[in-house]
């Protein structure tokens, strides 16, 4: 049984939907919590029209815009995400990504919370020095870095190595490089292609309790040039990250988790052609699953009803022959992070779906 150590995922996680602000002006975006959570990373879509998927976290800063589509380099958005708050943040007039009338959005939010910092020469964690914030209960860091151009390794701050990475040059026009547990390939989140073998990102090794490893690719360490990861450690009951093996029919797999999913993002690794999707309870709060947003395009949601799946107590399930989640013979990759345990702390199985 998957007995948890996070009773309560919205603590640490919560998804938001909302509406531009009515005839123009700022916004604030409460979430929907029992229990405040101000988070410190927020990812923002446009659910209804084109635009891009835009990240902000409280250690590059408010209004400090990454685009998770696209290989930009970080900007500057000042009527975007202006201030994060207790429970939320204030969002700028009229910036069509984060709060333009008559569009809806969606908001996913993570919470960090504890700065740390490390200087690799006089803590001999790590040869590169980083600098984010943390949350080691929740299994979440951010994590930041100059790059000096030759292979070595970055303290995270988790207590735990790492399961899932997400990492982009802020300086460059770079792609978005995911790890998904095997250090001798990567993927990109802002394209389709197929993961690929290439020693030069992660150095062939894994991550460790304290540190990762970057290679030389300008992508996670060139030289003077700075970076930004999101870091996650698999937390039993709470989070999961994983891969399974699509069956290409109506019956599709069923995979395991531990608990009821709030958020779940797959991607076909073996595909040069497939989507990354993202599904949630709060876009679909009862079964069957089917609105998908897309981190590598900027198109609006997806709506098609045969393109499914369902969210279960303690996982989920392929309910459709769909390339992104269930091609046959085909690898898929996931992220996902609960609504509830499937067994509490006090050993309490909770409420099906």
């Amino acid at each position: 049984m998957a007995y948890t150590t996070v009773d309560n995922p919205e603590l640490y996680f919560q998804t938001k939907l909302w509406s531009g602000a009515s005839g123009g002006g700022d916004q604030t975006i409460t979430l929907d919590g029992s229990e405040n959570m101000q988070p410190d990373w927020v990812w923002i879509k446009h659910r209804n029209g084109t635009g891009h998927h835009v990240f902000t976290d409280s250690v590059r800063g408010a209004t400090k815009e990454l685009r998770a589509n696209a290989t930009d380099d970080e900007s500057t958005a000042a009527e975007g995400l202006q201030a994060f708050q207790t429970d939320g943040y204030l969002l700028g007039d009229n910036n069509g990504d984060y709060n333009r009338d008559t569009r809806t959005y969606v908001g996913w939010n993570w919470k960090a919370g504890t700065s740390f910092s490390n200087d690799a020469s006089s803590t001999s964690v790590g040869s590169i020095d980083s600098a984010g914030s943390t949350n080691q209960t929740a299994g979440f860091s951010i994590v930041s870095w100059t790059g000096t151009g030759s292979a070595g390794t970055i303290a995270h701050s988790l207590s735990a190595a790492p399961n899932f990475m997400i990492i982009k040059n802020r300086d460059a026009a770079r792609s978005w490089n995911v790890y998904f547990g095997d250090p001798t390939d990567y993927i990109y989140l802002n394209d389709t292609s197929a993961a690929a073998d290439y020693n030069e990102i992660w150095n062939d090794t894994a991550p460790t309790s304290s540190v990762f490893s970057v290679g030389t690719d300008n992508g996670v360490n060139q030289s003077s040039e700075k970076y930004i990861g999101y870091l996650f450690a698999e937390k039993k009951g709470y989070s999961k990250f994983g891969s399974y093996t699509g069956n290409g029919n109506a019956d599709g797999p069923f995979v395991y988790l531990g608990f009821k999913p709030a958020w779940l993002l797959i991607r076909n690794k073996t595909s040069g052609s497939e989507n990354w999707a993202i599904y949630d309870n709060k876009r679909d709060p009862f079964n069957t699953v089917f609105n998908t947003s897309f981190p590598n395009a900027t198109t609006a949601d997806g709506t098609n009803t045969s393109q499914n799946l369902d969210f279960l107590s303690n996982g989920f399930k392929c309910k459709s022959a769909e390339g992104r989640f269930n091609t046959n013979g085909n690898t898929m990759i996931y992220m996902a992070f609960a609504e509830s345990p499937f067994v509490n702390s006090k050993r309490v199985p909770t409420n099906a779906r």
